[in-house]
């Protein structure tokens, strides 16, 4: 199958969709196809790109067999994948999306009309799917997300933006290994308005459905107890960087 590439000279490319990932082969060909459906409803010429970061499991292959262009990249570290995306493509409009996430019409539509009308960019509220029966997980994923909503910050797993905003505040901030969506927001805020919309990303509960509810709880007070300096290293951020991926 052909690359996803809808435009022609007198239709330029108007957005890019960048999807980094690494050993998603179960999930990717399911992501790039919601992609090319939400993106072929809202009708704005598109391209879909998959940067494939070391992965080993054919995630390259599954993503091309669903229409995307991959670029190969050999990092590990989620905001330099994401800048390398951003690198490799030129729509003056940026849609990151996670591997494991899958995208509406309506959340797409609601993107681009938020751009149209002078945002800077933005994010999007989140759905998790096949939540873990645990009450205990249940209940203290609610209580985040209320927070999360409130801090008015996007996610890291649906975030959109101008080209031009994107090298303004120069990327994602590649000190960080994770919440590099949290300051990505904090920096685009200062350029403009920012939007979170209130269509939701549907993004998989999988890691919450992997480890028992004490072993996550344990994992975020750790974290948090870290501060800032947490982020910046590999080492402790296992929960994001071991490779499982859950059932």
């Amino acid at each position: 199958m052909n690359p996803t590439i809808v435009s022609t000279h007198s239709h330029p490319l108007q957005v890019s969709f960048v999807v980094p990932a690494w050993n998603e082969a179960l999930v990717i060909g399911e992501c790039v196809r919601s992609i090319r459906n939400a993106a072929d409803a809202a009708a704005r010429t598109y391209e879909v790109v998959v940067v494939d970061d070391s992965s080993d499991d054919g995630t390259g292959d599954a993503a091309r067999d669903a229409g995307a262009r991959v670029v190969r990249v050999q990092r590990r570290q989620i905001a330099a994948v994401r800048n390398a995306g951003a690198a490799a493509t030129s729509a003056p409009w940026l849609v990151f999306v996670d591997a494991d996430t899958t995208l509406s019409p309506e959340l797409v539509t609601a993107a681009y009309a938020a751009l149209d009308a002078g945002a800077v960019g933005g994010g999007a509220r989140v759905t998790l799917d096949r939540m873990p029966s645990s009450w205990i997980v249940r209940a203290t994923t609610a209580l985040f997300m209320f927070v999360w909503e409130r801090l008015d910050m996007a996610a890291g797993c649906f975030v959109f933006c101008r080209r031009d905003v994107f090298h303004r505040v120069g990327g994602f901030d590649e000190r960080y290994f994770a919440t590099e969506e949290t300051w990505f927001s904090e920096a685009m805020k200062a350029q403009g308005r920012f939007v979170v919309l209130k269509e939701s990303a549907m993004t998989s509960a999988r890691k919450l459905r992997q480890d028992s509810a004490l072993r996550l709880i344990w994992t975020n007070l750790r974290i948090l107890a870290g501060g800032t300096r947490q982020w910046r290293r590999r080492e402790g951020l296992e929960f994001w960087y071991d490779g499982r991926r859950g059932g």
